[in-house]
């Protein structure tokens, strides 16, 4: 009976590190073929650049950096492997997304991606031309029809493939994550395979790239739409998948390892830890900064980068002033106990003071409102962007999504920083990730997490003074942000008139603020940032 090895390869490649990129390309074929004993070794999509390039793809020196990467692959490839890997490529004076066939030293075949994603967080069409021809290869008596991610979406150059003459489906990704996004990319699949009556092979890759992070779960899938080889999410590796041709003639990924898909809570928490991870490492930070104010935001935050860093790579400061309550001090103090981080407490009413003096004759007769609020949240700024320039270590915001959303926030203050762990993770997800955090350890002191949240910016103030309830607030976001309806369509489907209209206009009339933060990773189906484009300056009135 025949059979073919065929091992995914689920890589975190570095953008724009060509070298270091394909030397972990030849090492992970190195690998597969001595532990797995692999006739194809398939890389993920752009794997030699990384995914996404974007403007790099523009250096005069990318084409020559790419053919020297590839020389070296067919130098250094062992002879008897085939490795199908994804890189940019200009032919004829184009520039493709190509998967290219390497074989006994040779480049034997090139697919150009067919399908290029234009909408969300892709914008493929500002730089690549799409191919139009299908592309089979042949190993060990199997034939291997070649796609590259959107193409699988598209379902057009599937069946070219299968028309082709494809008896196995092979597809390089670089696929973002999203909450939901892993069961619909599976349930994708099952009908893909199911629909060509051919077995599929989805690789992808891992790691976090400015605002998106990927998951991997490379797969095989059978001709019936069934998982059969399913990798973990998360997890850099070789994954194996048998192939046996069957009696009449088709050939049968036979089951192996699956690795169970996550609850939502864990799938988002490793998608933030790993965006920070690899935010901070292969950026060359020595580790994070932030403000540790005894509240949840906070709190989740030094969790996660702990996380992602180790605790000896993360410094908190608690930085208290009057209104400050002592609980706030008390449980910063002890979550930081709790992950054993550097700690140190910095008082900022000697700062406020002076600042209040300053301003003093300038503000005559005039009432105490946010500026107040403000100059407090911008000397805890001053203090840890002073911190990260001496002590060398980034900066980490902690505002969520809800509160970035509303313009709940301080330019120049609480906003000042780096990157945001939580950018798209609206309050409601904070309270459900701190709660599930805490069932792997403790990390979050209970009270943290029941207390009413507060920016403890003026006497007894609470989030809810100034916005609606969280529950309330986030759905109307998630309707507004991801949904684009309009205020009159959130008031139809339940919500009060007077709610969306002030939620709304919140959104539109911050987005100057939004602008201006810190980075962070894409979690939802629509992110701000690349994902969510909206005009600072316009004259749209809210409404239907």
């Amino acid at each position: 009976m025949q059979d073919l090895t065929l091992v995914m390869a689920q890589l975190d490649p570095l953008v724009g590190d060509i070298p270091g990129n394909t030397a972990r390309a030849i090492e992970s074929v190195r690998e597969a073929s001595l532990e797995h004993k692999a006739d194809v070794v398939v890389l993920p999509e752009l794997c030699l650049t990384g995914y996404p390039p974007e403007d790099l793809l523009l250096r005069e020196s990318m084409e020559s950096r790419l053919e020297e990467a590839r020389a070296q692959m067919a130098k250094k490839v062992a002879p008897g492997v085939m490795v199908i890997v994804g890189y940019p490529g200009m032919r004829d004076g184009k520039r493709y997304n190509l998967a290219g066939v390497l074989k006994d030293g040779e480049w034997i075949a090139e697919y150009a991606k067919q399908a290029l994603p234009n909408y969300q967080v892709f914008d493929e069409q500002r730089y690549f031309t799409p191919g139009s021809e299908p592309c089979v290869v042949e190993c060990r008596g199997a034939r291997l029809g070649i796609v590259i991610c959107e193409d699988l979406w598209d379902g057009a150059p599937v069946r070219q493939a299968r028309d082709a003459g494809a008896e196995i489906l092979v597809s390089l990704n670089a696929s973002p994550y999203h909450l939901e996004k892993p069961a619909e990319r599976n349930q994708l699949f099952a009908e893909r395979a199911a629909e060509v009556n051919c077995p599929l092979v989805y690789v992808n890759q891992i790691g976090g790239q400015d605002e998106l992070v990927f998951d991997g779960g490379s797969a095989a899938i059978d001709a019936d739409g069934k998982t059969c080889v399913q990798a973990p999410w998360w997890d850099v590796g070789l994954m194996p998948v048998q192939f046996l041709k069957a009696e009449g003639g088709n050939w049968v990924p036979q089951s192996g390892e699956i690795a169970e898909l996550l609850s939502p809570e864990e799938s988002l928490y490793c998608a933030l830890v790993t965006g920070l991870r690899d935010y901070v490492n292969k950026s060359g930070f020595k580790g994070v900064v932030l403000g540790l104010s005894g509240g949840i935001d906070s709190g989740l935050s030094l969790a996660i980068a702990v996380d992602a860093l180790g605790a000896d790579r993360v410094h908190a400061v608690m930085m208290p002033y009057h209104y400050t309550a002592d609980i706030s001090k008390e449980d910063a103090a002890e979550q930081a106990k709790l992950l054993g981080v550097n700690y140190e407490v910095m008082p900022i009413a000697p700062m406020v003071e002076a600042f209040t003096e300053t301003l003093a004759e300038s503000f005559a007769g005039s009432e105490r409102d946010t500026t107040e609020e403000n100059l407090q949240s911008r000397c805890r700024g001053v203090l840890l962007m002073a911190t990260s320039n001496k002590k060398g270590l980034m900066v980490l915001t902690t505002g969520n999504k809800s509160e970035m959303a509303v313009g709940y926030a301080t330019l120049y203050g609480d906003m000042v920083g780096g990157y945001n762990a939580l950018k798209d993770v609206y309050k409601s997800w904070v309270f459900r990730l701190a709660n599930w955090r805490n069932t792997m350890g403790p990390a979050i002191p209970e009270r943290v997490i029941t207390r009413p949240p507060s920016a403890e910016l003026a006497e007894d103030q609470l989030d809810s003074d100034s916005l609606p309830d969280y529950d309330t607030l986030d759905a109307i976001l998630t309707h507004y942000i991801e949904g684009d309806m309009s205020a009159e369509a959130i008031i139809r489907s339940g919500f009060e008139e007077e709610d969306v209209y002030r939620v709304v206009r919140l959104v539109d009339r911050t987005e100057y603020k939004r602008r201006q933060a810190p980075v962070g990773v894409r979690v939802t189906p629509r992110g701000f940032g690349r994902d969510r484009r909206y005009p600072i300056v316009n004259g749209w009135v809210a409404g239907e």
